[in-house]
């Protein structure tokens, strides 16, 4: 995802005024910034470090949603809308069996080693940002037993 879209869908929600996806998309334009700024791209900022932190804000989206108290549900549709807004703009990742075809494919030496830090050690660095962490820990440690 390119910074430049989330910019033009903001002013496209701003003209529709539609605040909600406006906040939402805005939210994630400036932690992309301060991403960019704390790295040190600040005037070249790439489409990587834009689908990183996208998957964060989701994550922590998410996590507000799973520890919102029930009776609180205006603030939990709240959540969920954000959460369905920025799931749009979030990169594709790979399914549980993707991952452990790529993993049988890319790491069959250091699978043979059955030791379950050094197989994670080699995948993460490779499916960092492609898959999530917990589907790849599942796979690796269902590929250890």
């Amino acid at each position: 995802m390119e910074l430049a879209t989330l910019q033009k869908d903001m002013v496209a929600a701003m003209k529709a005024k539609d605040k909600v996806r406006k906040e939402a998309i805005s939210s994630v334009i400036s932690a992309v910034k301060k991403t960019a700024i704390d790295e040190g791209c600040r005037d070249d900022i790439k489409a990587e470090l834009v689908d990183r932190v996208i998957l964060k804000e989701l994550k922590t989206v998410k996590e507000q949603i799973d520890t919102c108290p029930a009776d609180r549900t205006e603030l939990k549709a709240e959540y969920q809308t954000r959460y369905d807004i920025i799931s749009e703009y979030a990169p594709r990742l790979m399914s549980a069996e993707e991952v452990k075809a790529c993993i049988q494919e890319k790491f069959a030496e250091v699978l043979a080693t059955g030791n379950k830090g050094q197989i994670m050690k080699a995948v993460m660095g490779e499916l960092k940002g492609k898959a999530d962490g917990k589907v790849i820990n599942q796979v690796v440690s269902e590929l250890c037993k």
